[in-house]
């Protein structure tokens, strides 16, 4: 009996402990898809004149996945600690949710993914026809050509008929002015201090750095979702059968319980313990039924000592 309880309590401790574990690896997840969210969000909100508005969805659901799962994972140490059956599967059912709202977050992403070269090609060319009368647009647009090293669109020339100094008469038929975010290597004018030129211009446009930018962060917000998905579908089953685990000891050890009460003769009625029918505390013993025949229909003798 000793050894039975012994691994009855074993089992509990390793079920317990487990749940633990995976509600640990389960809150490391949900920060990791915070950071890749934040991440995602940072980037677009950089090019967020070249983006349109609901490519930012994903990302955001990515983060709001993240503080949902830390809160689930919270709720699914708390059962295990308490060995509450019911709270853990309360746990399985909110992981199996937060699996849903991540496989919606990948299939989004995958989505968008294919929409990315139509969405900048439109957007690109369209900040480009607005540079002269927008600083905002301006503004975006130098940023971009500044910080991904790029001019233009495809390549300086796209300027030709977009950009306000190139409508200028004297400009020879191959001369192209392009804005100063697009010099690579300024130099300083020799006889005017003051004066900054640009010695070389990028001569690669813009397009294939921002398409691969956007689609790679689109494609890390579906293969993460997806893959914490599939780990998440591994949680949920893990945590049905700990809570079938758990269940089945607690009604093993409830039941061995009952059983050690009843071979010490322990009556609970009513709230009450009472004594056990042939203890010292009745001060008699009834005999067996089988020696009705030979004897007494019944005899009782005393158990408490004798007062001579």
């Amino acid at each position: 009996m000793a050894n039975r309880d012994l691994q009855l309590n074993s089992g509990m401790k390793c079920a317990k402990y487990m749940l633990i574990i995976v509600s640990f690896m389960f809150a490391l997840t949900a920060i990791l898809l915070i950071m890749v969210g934040t991440t995602i969000q940072t980037i677009f909100g950089d090019f967020s004149l070249f983006i349109d508005g609901h490519f930012s969805s994903p990302p955001a659901l990515l983060i709001a996945i993240g503080f949902i799962l830390i809160a689930v994972a919270t709720l699914g140490a708390y059962g295990a600690v308490k060995e509450s059956v019911m709270v853990i599967n309360l746990y399985g059912v909110c992981l199996f949710l937060v699996f849903i709202l991540e496989v919606s977050a990948a299939i989004a992403a995958f989505v968008m993914q294919s929409q990315v070269r139509g969405m900048l090609v439109r957007t690109m060319h369209q900040a480009l026809q607005e540079y002269d009368n927008d600083p905002y647009v301006a503004a975006g647009v130098d940023f971009m050509q500044s910080g991904l090293e790029c001019c233009g669109v495809d390549e300086p020339e796209d300027w030709k008929d977009c950009y306000g100094p190139n409508k200028n008469s004297t400009l020879g038929a191959d001369d192209v002015v392009v804005p100063n975010s697009c010099c690579g290597r300024p130099g300083v004018d020799l006889s005017d201090a003051s004066q900054v030129t640009c010695l070389e211009t990028f001569d690669y446009g813009c397009f294939r750095k921002m398409n691969f930018i956007v689609s790679q962060s689109a494609m890390l917000n579906a293969t993460g979702a997806t893959t914490v998905a599939f780990v998440q579908l591994l949680g949920v089953l893990c945590a049905f059968m700990l809570a079938k685990t758990l269940r089945r000891n607690k009604s093993i050890r409830e039941a061995r319980r009952w059983q050690l009460q009843q071979s010490l003769g322990v009556l609970i009625s009513g709230g009450k313990m009472g004594p056990p029918q042939n203890s010292a505390v009745t001060g008699y013993q009834q005999l067996d039924n089988g020696e009705l025949g030979t004897q007494e229909p019944y005899t009782y003798t005393p158990q408490s000592p004798s007062v001579n």
